[in-house]
């Protein structure tokens, strides 16, 4: 049995108010080849399908056209897919009596029953080969809020109780899919979570939990789950050196932290009950992102750069995105307008302008402050020890004055 493991497509992202809708259609596009080329019998989607809980018309249309593309071309194909922390679970199940007419399943949220049990039943869901026999069991575990797992009151090891319910969920999971199992058949796992140690990418994704405390040991899962296919990092990786369980990374880079990221698919070959062979899957990058500088440096240097940046003339939807990197040492008003000038002409899109100092001294948050330190701070304090933070130099006094006058600036009725 062969499937193919993708999640974190974030349809309806838009980049520093850019939209992305042409690279989010070509990675669709590619993947409906790739599901072909493959002859894969399995899609699953491990969350984060759409960038936000109340998705565009457009991105909703993207996602309900791919499906049916797929069904159509490869009508075996089992299709599953979870939430992720930024989907809305009630709207993406919405559809799922229509999606499950066309063998596309949907696990948006965690249902209880009249007796306020967890149905499990609808978590472990029958993958079938081509002959419509069943070959494998997925454990499809979208994204779980406190609310969501079995409720643990204490545990005997201190453990976090909501740790504790998500590891009694995978196990109840797990117990009810070896009970039906058959003698041949594997075990996944899907999951949208942070694992210990996963790598996280800047700005595009959305922290799901505070100082640590609730990521999850790679042990979550026990050793009768063959593969388990996980959303939320944009970093592809395994956790904990274990190669069977996975990150595949976003499909295209969300944010100028992904640059360097080589965004894939991955494809996984399961032999009876046993996976033979992970295979990465590169996914084609429809649009570059450009940072130049490639590290910050002064605005001089950062303008000879730009003009001398040579891109290659593309449509409007092709051209890359522009970050541009620049060492300040004190405030550059016209920064943006001389930044511009140097790129007039260029076939490129300037997304961002990013600025920081050559040193930084101690800021706001360096130390713990007390509640009471906290609100005796005034505005013009608050002021100074950003601008201190941020060039590294007092606030000079024509800034102070400008400061001030904006604060006593009365509110527009």
């Amino acid at each position: 049995m062969r499937l193919l493991h993708t999640s974190d497509w974030h349809l309806g992202q838009s980049l520093h108010n850019f939209e992305r809708s042409y690279e989010h259609q070509r990675f669709l596009d590619w993947l409906l080849d790739t599901l072909v080329a493959e002859q894969a019998d399995a899609l699953l989607i491990a969350g984060d399908i759409f960038d936000n809980a109340n998705p565009s018309a457009a991105s909703q249309k993207q996602l309900y056209r791919f499906l049916q593309q797929a069904k159509e071309r490869l009508p075996h194909l089992n299709l599953v897919a979870i939430a992720g922390n930024h989907d809305s679970p009630g709207r993406l199940e919405a559809p799922g009596p229509l999606l499950e007419a066309h063998g596309t399943r949907v696990i948006g949220s965690v249902q209880r029953k009249a007796d306020g049990e967890i149905d499990i039943e609808q978590l472990v869901l029958p993958l079938t080969g081509r002959s419509c026999a069943v070959e494998a069991w997925c454990l499809a575990v979208p994204f779980l809020r406190p609310g969501d797992v079995p409720r643990i009151a204490e545990t005997e090891d201190g453990a976090d109780p909501y740790l504790a319910g998500i590891a009694l969920l995978y196990r109840q999971t797990l117990e009810l899919a070896l009970s039906k199992r058959a003698e041949g058949q594997a075990i996944l796992a899907m999951g949208h979570c942070h694992m210990v140690d996963g790598q996280m990418s800047n700005d595009s994704e959305r922290r799901i939990v505070i100082g640590g405390t609730e990521m999850l040991p790679a042990g979550i899962f026990d050793p009768a789950i063959v593969y388990a296919a996980l959303g939320h990092l944009h970093l592809a990786q395994s956790v904990g050196k274990q190669e069977h369980i996975r990150y595949c990374g976003s499909p295209i880079p969300l944010s100028f932290a992904e640059v360097g990221y080589q965004h894939q698919v991955l494809r996984i070959d399961i032999d009876g009950a046993a996976v033979r062979e992970i295979v990465t899957l590169p996914v084609p990058r429809a649009v570059e992102l450009l940072r130049v500088p490639t590290k910050p440096a002064p605005l001089a240097q950062v303008l000879e750069e730009l003009a001398a940046l040579d891109v290659a003339p593309a449509e409007a939807e092709q051209q890359p995105f522009l970050e541009v990197r620049v060492l300040l040492d004190a405030p550059e008003p016209g920064l943006r307008t001389r930044v511009e000038a140097a790129l007039d002409g260029k076939p490129v899109r300037l997304a961002k302008i990013e600025t920081s100092s050559a040193a930084r001294s101690a800021s706001i948050d360096d130390d713990v402050m007390t509640l009471d330190q906290l609100e005796q701070l005034k505005p013009d304090d608050i002021f100074r020890q950003l601008y201190r933070q941020r060039f590294d130099n007092d606030a000079p006094p024509d800034q102070l004055s400008a400061f001030a006058e904006l604060m006593l600036t009365p509110g527009q009725p």
